[in-house]
C-alpha cells in the first residue's frame, strides 16, 4: 500500500470522526439520547480523553495527557512512513493508519474543542463561540455511539462483584476515531501474522 493511500485512508475517516463530533455538538445537548434500534443509541456525552472517561488528576493532568498524545501520534506518523518505505504488509500498513487516524481525531477534540465551542450543558453548542468552555490543549473529546446489546439484565446473586444488579453489554460510549483505533489494534492481533509479514 502506497503512503499517498494511507494518506486518504487516515484523511477520510478524520473527514467522517469530525463531522460527526461537530454534528453532535451543535445539535445535542450534553446527555441528551436518541434510540435508533433497541440495541444502538445515539447518546452525547464528553470525557477527557482517556479510555473509558479516566480523568488524569491535578491542575496540569489534561495538558500532560495531550501532550503525551500529540508525542504518541509523532511516533505513530513515522511508523507508518517507515513502514510504507520498507515495502511492509498492507494489512499493518491499514492498521497504522487507523490508529494514526484514530488518535489524530481524538487530539483534534482536545486540542482545539476547548476554543472554538461553548460548553453543552443545557443547550446546543455554538461553534466558533465567543464565549469557549476552555483554553487551547482543554478540549474534552465527543463520545456518541451506544451499542447495549443486552441491557438492564439482572445478574444471578453468585456472580461475584455484579450478582444481583442489572448488567449492560455492551456499555462503551466512543466515537468514530475510537472505532478506528480498536479496529487498527483488532487488525494487529487477529492478523499478526500477516500484518508482520513483508510483501
Amino acid at each position: 500500500m502506497s503512503l499517498r493511500n494511507a494518506y486518504l485512508l487516515i484523511f477520510i475517516i478524520l473527514l467522517v470522526d469530525q463531522l460527526s463530533k461537530i454534528y453532535i455538538k451543535t445539535n445535542f445537548v450534553l446527555g441528551e439520547e436518541i434510540n435508533v434500534f433497541s440495541w444502538f443509541k445515539i447518546l452525547f456525552i464528553e470525557n477527557e480523553g482517556m479510555a473509558w472517561g479516566t480523568e488524569i488528576p491535578g491542575t496540569y493532568g489534561k495538558l500532560f495527557l495531550t501532550i503525551f498524545r500529540l508525542l504518541a501520534v509523532t511516533a505513530i506518523g513515522y511508523w507508518l512512513w517507515d513502514s510504507v518505505q520498507k515495502n511492509s504488509s498492507t494489512y499493518l500498513i491499514v492498521a497504522i493508519a487507523l490508529i494514526l487516524a484514530g488518535a489524530f481525531g481524538n487530539i483534534i477534540d482536545s486540542v482545539f474543542y476547548g476554543i472554538v465551542f461553548d460548553d453543552s450543558h443545557n443547550h446546543l453548542a455554538t461553534l466558533f463561540s465567543e464565549k469557549p468552555y476552555g483554553k487551547v490543549f482543554h478540549g474534552k473529546v465527543v463520545d456518541m455511539l451506544y451499542f447495549p446489546f443486552i441491557q438492564d439484565y439482572p445478574m444471578p446473586e453468585w456472580v461475584p462483584f455484579i450478582g444481583g444488579k442489572p448488567f449492560t453489554f455492551f456499555n462503551a460510549i466512543f466515537n468514530v476515531a475510537d472505532m478506528a483505533i480498536s479496529t487498527g489494534v483488532g487488525i494487529l492481533i487477529v492478523f499478526n501474522k500477516k500484518a508482520f509479514h513483508k510483501d
